[in-house]
């Protein structure tokens, strides 16, 4: 009995390990809003320090890369490992960013807010 358990265990933490891969590409969930004077992004990064969270911009898309530093604590058995350690993604914006540059980046409570101004191309014309 002792052996299922042991295999019983081993599969469990392996499925854990494969969770958090899958985790880790299709993590961050983004929330993005678009009004006329500045693009906002929500990005959820519980879990990790603000010092471990890297933001670049090339055009007109968004890297963020974030890595969890891992304590090593001895006498603890895993059972289950699902939060990512590694964030590594790249998000396409729907705005040019030649003309323009992020006015703000801020991280609260695991959530990455990053702000970016809108230039506005044109004239508005009042009807009257």
């Amino acid at each position: 009995m002792g052996l299922v358990k042991s295999v019983a265990k081993e599969m469990i933490k392996e499925i854990g390990n494969k969770s958090r891969e899958f985790y880790e590409f299709v993590l961050p969930p983004v929330d993005m809003y678009l009004d006329n004077e500045k693009l906002t992004l929500l990005i959820d990064l519980p879990g990790f320090a603000k010092k471990d969270i890297k933001l670049s911009l090339d055009e007109n898309i968004l890297s963020i890369q974030a890595r969890k530093e891992i304590p090593e604590e001895k006498n603890h058995n895993i059972i289950c490992n699902q939060r990512p350690n590694i964030i590594d993604k790249k998000i396409r914006l729907p705005i040019d960013l030649r003309e323009t540059e992020v006015n703000s980046a801020k991280y609260e409570h695991g959530v990455l807010t990053v702000t970016i101004p809108v230039k506005k191309h044109g004239k508005d014309i009042s009807i009257e």
